[in-house]
């Protein structure tokens, strides 16, 4: 089944790319520097995640307790 049909895979599959995306700003910031277009998407993402970081990390320890025991 597609993640976009699975609202438990859409979920992992966006904490995947909001965590990604945050930890390649972080390590090389100049590949997230356009704020427009395609690679704008990923620039927000990444900001998401540096803004909101611990209910991101929140997010992900639910989800990875949720894979784990159900």
């Amino acid at each position: 089944m597609s993640a976009l049909f699975n609202f438990h895979s859409f979920l992992t599959v966006v904490l995947l790319v909001v965590s990604t995306c945050t930890f390649l700003k972080m390590q090389f910031p100049s590949i997230l520097q356009h704020k427009t277009g395609f690679r704008g998407f990923f620039w927000k993402a990444a900001r998401i995640g540096e803004r909101l970081s611990p209910w991101v990390a929140a997010g992900c320890f639910t989800m990875g307790v949720s894979i784990i025991f159900f």
